[in-house]
């Protein structure tokens, strides 16, 4: 707020007491749900929230799901085909292979911040349904790769596209969520990683049995995978909706509830206008680069994504079990998911305490498969699915990191450095499976063994981090800078109006707003 806007005069004689406490913001600064707040103490009504909530869900989360399941699905797609005839067709080498699943998270690390200024900049749904296109097409162009050149432009191509995928997610989900419901929502369409396997599963087992001389198993595997989410692509340009302000499902009145329901959050919807201030505060914010620590450390062990077909089939499996197998991974990672986000939304303030927890049996999956004999290979098996519980920690990193950061500039700048660190550790990680290490691969089960206890602790010291400052603000006066701040819009009519503004539509931070608590 400009030191020129820090008094509003106004020409009404019976609001003349506001000259010298009120303050003035332009359109530009507030948040867009500040357009459908009414500047009155208007609650909603428990009956409408869970209505409104309904709605939401029934429109926005299943394509939601549907998409994330495909974008899973997708980039692992060359783990699937590694058993189905893809490192012979192009003549792969092991170190190929590896740079293969490295140089999507490459990309996808220097195009993350782009993409989230995109996201802010341009309206979200039909941004991401262009990205998902120009993926599926470049997805379904994989069948037509005879080397490893065309196979790295590919991918290179799809780890542009889906930077703009999870970024999305993440702030739709915190635009039309309370802070509580977050937490569930963004487990439920994180889990979806799961159903992808299962799918691919079973994708695999058909094509497994085509009969066709010129379309080899793994390129048809490509092709049915890229038609699925070019249809997907259509589904999201035509149905998914930008914000709550102005989603096709809801109607003027339930547009303003959505707003309401919401303000709890003290985060706002959206806002366009990009803040310098703002970037710099999550630069400079310890949170930011403690989750970005956690997101860089918890994606080295996701390398086993590309890996898990071929680890089960070391362990002496057939390729048509191992395509059958490989269906208990996703079973494995839906419900570890699905208890974990829901019991950390159950008991208030115990999202580190069930990450924390949830990181407990990877680690003692990872002690078992370092430590078994090779002829154990059930109970190796079993070792490798209990490793994939701590794939839970993550999704739940995710939703607390957006229900903790507020003001829309902050949030899409720290959404981009933790996404950024996500790719950095999902690149690094691809290179631990070397060709020395197999069959058993001891030592890249080390290193998710150390991963998996270091990103455990980390849910601890950001809890204590976030834990100092709220108490560090209960002892503070109250902050009068934003009770009383008006912006200037035009009504129906094209008059000029002046709006007293909620603070918690004012697109502050969270440090700005010194009201704000983080959840713990």
């Amino acid at each position: 707020m400009s030191s020129s806007d820090s008094v509003l005069s106004v020409s009404h004689e019976d609001e003349k007491k506001y000259v010298t406490t009120a303050a003035a913001v332009t359109e530009l600064e507030v948040d867009v749900a500040a357009q459908l707040d009414s500047g009155s103490d208007e609650t909603v009504s428990p009956e409408d929230a869970v209505r409104i909530r309904r709605r939401v869900d029934l429109h926005i989360l299943p394509l939601m799901c549907l998409l994330y399941l495909m974008q899973f699905a997708d980039k692992t797609t060359l783990g699937q085909s590694a058993v189905l005839g893809l490192l012979e067709d192009a003549h792969l080498t092991a170190n190929q292979f590896n740079w293969l699943g490295t140089i999507f998270y490459l990309s996808y690390l220097v195009f993350e911040y782009p993409q989230n200024l995109a996201l802010q900049r341009l309206p979200i749904g039909k941004w991401m349904s262009i990205n998902i296109f120009v993926w599926s097409v470049s997805l379904c162009t994989h069948a037509a790769c005879k080397s490893f050149g065309g196979l790295f432009a590919v991918r290179f191509i799809m780890g542009i596209c889906e930077g703009a995928i999870t970024a999305g997610f993440l702030l739709v989900t915190s635009m039309f969520y309370t802070r509580k419901e977050q937490t569930v929502r963004v487990g439920y369409w994180f889990l979806m990683n799961g159903a992808a396997i299962i799918f691919l599963g079973f994708v695999a087992f058909g094509v497994l049995h085509t009969k066709s001389t010129h379309v080899h198993p793994w390129q048809w595997m490509m092709i049915i995978t890229g038609l699925v989410t070019f249809v997907t692509s259509i589904l999201f340009w035509f149905l998914f909706p930008d914000s709550p302000a102005n989603a096709w499902f809801l109607t003027p009145a339930d547009r303003r509830l959505a707003a309401l329901r919401i303000k709890e959050n003290q985060t706002g919807m959206e806002n366009k206008h990009f803040k310098i201030e703002q970037f710099w505060e999550a630069i400079y914010d310890p949170k930011t680069w403690l989750f970005a620590l956690f997101a860089g450390i918890a994606q080295v062990p996701n390398s086993l994504s590309n890996q898990r077909q071929i680890i089960i089939n070391l362990f002496g499996f057939t390729p048509i079990q191992t395509t059958l197998l490989g269906c208990v991974d996703g079973l494995v990672e839906i419900i570890a998911i699905f208890t974990a986000v829901k019991i950390a939304a159950a008991i208030p303030n115990s999202r580190s305490y069930v990450g924390f927890a949830w990181a407990i049996p990877g680690m003692i999956g990872d002690i078992l498969l370092i430590a078994l004999s090779s002829h154990r290979r059930v109970g190796l098996l079993f070792s490798y699915w209990t490793s994939i519980w701590a794939f839970a920690c993550f999704p739940m990193a995710l939703a607390w990191m957006g229900s903790v950061t507020a003001g829309h500039t902050k949030r899409i700048t720290t959404n981009a450095i933790v996404l950024i660190f996500y790719a950095i550790g999902n690149a690094s990680g691809p290179f631990m499976w070397k060709q020395q290490y197999k069959p058993r691969n001891r030592v890249p089960f080390a290193v998710i063994l150390a991963c998996e206890f270091s990103f455990g602790l980390l849910f601890l010291v950001i809890r204590a981090y976030l834990a100092r400052e709220n108490r560090r603000r209960d002892q503070e006066q109250h902050d009068q800078t934003y009770d009383d701040v008006y912006v200037t819009l035009k009504d129906e009519y094209g008059n000029e109006v002046q709006k007293k503004i909620d603070k918690a539509f004012l697109d502050l931070t969270d440090q700005q707003n010194r009201e704000f608590r983080y959840v713990l």
